[in-house]
């Protein structure tokens, strides 16, 4: 099954420049694995802004009810800079399908960034986002959004290719958008979009049965708010169950008891996180080539991103399903 190439933003330091305020570069071999399968537009918003390489450390404090980006040996102020930087960034960066930030950062971190109460001799007072982060997270709603720490998950990193590879294939199945086109990439993701999301599953077959009903081009734009809706959490537990349950029916009349057993197990261990997605799916893959079943075999559920892209290693943190 042919897959797009995702067009994905990556902070710089993640393997492309030594731009890091201590004038390193991070070694990332998640990134370096995915440079094959992504077209990756690299950024570092604090180079872009005029700060040096290396340079002195950057901070978020928060001042006159408003959190600001400030240089505390040179006590500076960046946030207009990094404002002006990230509003012209977002509103010039055209198709996107998703985002990796590095984490920690002032300006590209999503999850706890330390905002201190001064510039000198502070203490936290709360924790929020980067500024740049801030600003792909307002401008680019719903999109698949991670930094590279959490990356290190691979529940978390399965979910986050699976969202980046079905929007990227549906930016490039529908670039000249027919009837025919959408149906046909609604039919072939029914099971990944099953799994994730039976509610906007069935709001996605409404709106393509009343395809007649408006232009193609405002179908288009309703469709893909809902893909991007559908992706935004991971799938919890049920609807996994749910869907691995139904691709088996289409097996069990030619599966022994010892087959039924062994795939029951495996929907155990990922109850309990012992395994993912992917390794439920390599089995119902081995029947696929054993018997004859066209329909499954064109769904995306079982190959929703590049299979050499199932990296074994694993931090740990985060969840593998809600």
């Amino acid at each position: 099954m042919k897959l797009s190439k995702p067009k994905i933003v990556v902070s710089k330091c993640l393997e492309f420049d030594a731009c890091r305020y201590n004038g390193l570069s991070i070694n990332d071999s998640m990134i370096r694995s995915l440079k094959e399968y992504v077209e990756f537009i690299p950024v570092c918003p604090e180079v872009e802004i005029g700060l040096g390489t290396p340079r002195d450390p950057i901070r978020l404090i928060y001042k006159e009810k408003e959190i600001k980006l400030v240089q505390p040996f040179t006590k500076k102020d960046m946030t207009i800079k990094m404002k002006k930087f990230s509003d012209e960034f977002v509103n010039n960066l055209g198709p996107i399908d998703g985002f990796i930030l590095k984490n920690e950062s002032p300006s590209c971190g999503i999850y706890g960034i330390k905002v201190y109460d001064n510039i000198d001799k502070p203490s936290v007072k709360f924790k929020d986002q980067g500024l740049f982060a801030k600003s792909i997270l307002n401008h680019f709603s719903n999109f698949p959004v991670e930094e590279e720490g959490r990356l290190k998950n691979k529940g978390i990193r399965e979910h986050f290719f699976t969202a980046i590879f079905a929007i990227a294939n549906f930016r490039d199945e529908v670039a000249k958008p027919t009837r025919g086109k959408l149906i046909e990439y609604h039919s072939k993701n029914k099971y990944l979009f099953m799994m994730y999301n039976q509610i906007i599953l069935k709001k996605m077959g409404k709106l393509l049965a009343s395809l007649n009903e408006r232009k193609i081009d405002d179908t288009v734009e309703l469709y893909f708010e809902m893909l991007k809706n559908l992706f935004s959490r991971k799938p919890n537990k049920r609807s996994v169950i749910n869907v691995h349950m139904h691709a088996l029916g289409y097996f069990s009349k030619d599966l022994n008891s010892k087959e039924k057993e062994h795939f029951l197990n495996a929907l155990e261990k990922l109850q309990t996180q012992i395994i993912t997605i992917s390794g439920v799916n390599s089995i119902l893959e081995s029947w696929m080539a054993r018997y004859n079943q066209p329909y499954l075999s064109k769904q995306t559920f079982f190959q929703p991103f590049p299979q050499e892209l199932i990296d074994p290693l694993d931090s740990g943190k985060g969840s593998v399903l809600n």
